[in-house]
């Protein structure tokens, strides 16, 4: 993958000091401003190439179409769910995200949550300190030989199973993700929802906020739910039905609620948050020390490792590139993009596209079809459009623009070495071209059925052009370049004598007019790759 460039970085919030100290040790210019609203983030987003967050920063679609330089958010903890992905997406930005940084902190302070709820500990504290000895109003129970019901078994569910066992609690879960077998290993029985609510004597939520997890725990599955299930989430506010838990609560059929997440923080409607039977905390999942050291650590040493195109780590929205850090990656993706780019101008006149075939075949690119769709839909979309495609975004503005684009590895043909083959259809006319990587360049072997006796070497200033056969081509072709003043440094020819075939010069510099070619070729493309 080519250098990302990160120069400087704006961190809108309070992020662990170490933060800040790696990106500055590794010639990236740090900016904090904290406190800013939207119009503040807006305006101040133009200047840099990067920014860092934690979950207080909302990096909206309005404000991403403000971030003209920006190449990669940083979420400095787990989940995303305040930056729009998919804006992102669309401007290729990277999004990335430390998601193993507050599991510990998280997982401990569910547990903390689960014991508190079982036996009454903040309540009865604050009762103390009002001078009062109540112990039969705070009788408790022990979680030994409850069942936990866990919704999302990632790293923090895992976390709270292993330690909520040791209680003797009986553990079970739902993950529509995580394989039965693997949280079987920790000691977690998988079970549907529908089976899960009725035995659940407590039950914590570790899903991300999406459309499929909002008010994951409503009115109806409370209804299925024991009479006296408590909850605890710590997860995201809106995983749990505000309106639908404080029914639960007011009815008895939740017998209590720990809290460190609400839809609104912090909240204006203090309905729950005052409940007898609710503790509630303001959001400190994440709010411990080492917590905060470890995803600030591990955001700049992510971000640090990006720019030196050593590995991409915790990036939600680019997995395409986590394979595209060697140097064989970096050539082949130089080949894809400068395969896009011979069809994008050969077919300028017939655009839009309709349909793209990507085929990749040797071993040696088995395990590349993604990266190389990528980078082929870069060099076919650049100049397209007012946006800039790279290989963030290149299959969604594809998709944006009604293109069909299909992938496919042949790996029983062609020889060892790799071959990448693009076909496009546009306007009822078809383009087809095929390259591979010899003597260490680019090369391109065939265009619309002419395949060159001299592969053409993908690199410099570039005519191509489609004629017929003739012995004076060449020699006219060069006496109206030195007209010109444009010098010829190599010369490919198709293996084919007959009929119209398409041939490529390398020039010292771009025509300024094509029109003095018209009487010797049929079409002629120039380009600079």
């Amino acid at each position: 993958m080519a250098p990302i460039i990160i120069k400087s970085i704006l961190i809108s919030e309070s992020v662990d000091p170490c933060c800040k100290k790696i990106l500055e040790e590794n010639g990236i210019q740090v900016t904090e401003k904290q406190n800013m609203n939207k119009d503040d983030l807006m305006a101040e987003i133009k200047e840099y190439d990067g920014l860092v967050v934690r979950s207080a920063t909302k990096v909206t679609a309005e404000v991403i179409s403000f971030a003209d330089n920006l190449k990669i958010i940083g979420r400095a903890g787990t989940g995303v769910d305040n930056v729009d992905v998919d804006a992102a997406t669309k401007k290729g930005i990277i999004v990335m995200n430390t998601p193993s940084g507050n599991t510990i902190s998280a997982a401990e302070l569910t547990c903390a949550l689960l014991m508190s709820l079982s036996r009454h500990v903040p309540q009865a504290a604050m009762s103390m300190k009002a001078g009062k000895w109540d112990r039969k109003k705070f009788m408790g129970a022990e979680l030994y030989g409850k069942t936990l019901g866990i919704l999302g078994l990632g790293r923090i569910g895992k976390e709270v199973a292993t330690r909520m066992q040791s209680f003797g609690m009986k553990t079970i879960g739902y993950d529509p993700i995580t394989p039965y077998e693997v949280s079987a290993t920790w000691g977690v029985e998988q079970m549907s929802l529908e089976q899960l609510w009725p035995q659940c004597d407590y039950i914590t939520v570790h899903t991300p906020l999406m459309p499929a997890t909002t008010g994951l725990l409503n009115d109806t599955t409370f209804a299925k739910c024991k009479k006296g299930v408590k909850v605890v989430n710590c997860a995201r506010g809106g995983i749990i039905d505000e309106a639908a838990l404080l029914r639960a609560l007011e009815s008895g059929q939740c017998g209590g609620a720990g809290l460190d997440v609400f839809v609104e923080e912090p909240p204006k409607d203090r309905t729950l948050v005052d409940h007898p039977n609710v503790i509630s905390l303001p959001h400190l999942g994440a709010s411990t020390k080492e917590a905060q050291a470890r995803c600030g650590q591990d955001i700049a040493l992510q971000i640090v490792d990006m720019v030196k195109g050593k590995s991409l780590v915790g990036a939600v929205n680019a997995q395409v590139l986590a394979s595209t850090f060697s140097q064989e990656s970096h050539q082949w993706i130089t080949l894809g993009k400068a395969i896009g780019a011979v069809l994008q101008s050969c077919s300028t006149s017939k655009h839009p596209f309709s349909n793209v075939q990507i085929t990749t075949r040797g071993d040696c690119l088995k395990t590349s079809t993604g990266f190389m769709t990528s980078a082929v839909m870069v060099g076919l979309l650049t100049g397209e459009s007012n946006r800039c495609p790279n290989l963030v975004n290149a299959l969604t503005i594809a998709k944006e623009s009604g293109i069909m684009v299909n992938q496919s590895h042949n790996k029983s043909e062609g020889a060892s070495y790799g071959v990448c083959e693009v076909h496009v259809s546009t306007n009822g006319s078809s383009y087809k071209a095929s390259g591979s990587f010899q003597g260490g360049m680019p090369v391109l072997m065939e265009l619309c059925g002419s395949v060159f006796r001299q592969s053409v070497s993908l690199t410099g200033n570039l005519l191509f052009f489609k004629a017929s056969a003739s012995p004076q081509l060449l020699q006219s072709l060069a006496g109206l370049l030195a007209t010109a003043g444009v010098g010829m440094e190599s010369f490919s020819a198709p293996a084919a004598k007959t009929g119209d075939l398409w041939y490529c010069m390398g020039l010292s510099s771009l025509l300024g007019d094509l029109g003095a070619l018209k009487p010797l070729v049929k079409e002629a493309v120039q380009l600079t790759i």
